[in-house]
């Protein structure tokens, strides 16, 4: 898995385990982590399609700075990875 892989997976287990409740997803360096994150969030979990999550989610908050290279992760991001680490918290 590589490192932004990592990194979004981190941010899914934190946001989707309700001992963390409420959440408030940030992050320090601007808006490409925290776009994802909630963009694999809604896309994948939450079953969005992929457009809405582009245009009117991470496009929208991340303004001029969105990088295409964000994009190829909301699109390939593998959610099965999630779901066997909560088969395995089962």
């Amino acid at each position: 898995m590589s490192s932004r892989s990592e990194i979004i997976m981190d941010g899914l287990r934190v946001i989707t385990d309700e001992r963390n409740h409420p959440v408030l997803v940030h992050c320090k360096r601007g808006k490409h982590r925290t776009g994802c994150v909630v963009g694999c969030l809604r896309r994948k979990l939450q079953n969005w399609c992929l457009d809405v999550v582009v245009e009117e989610e991470f496009k929208h908050f991340a303004g001029a700075k969105w990088r295409e290279t964000d994009l190829k992760i909301l699109e390939s991001f593998d959610v099965q990875i999630l779901f066997e680490y909560f088969k395995y918290l089962l």
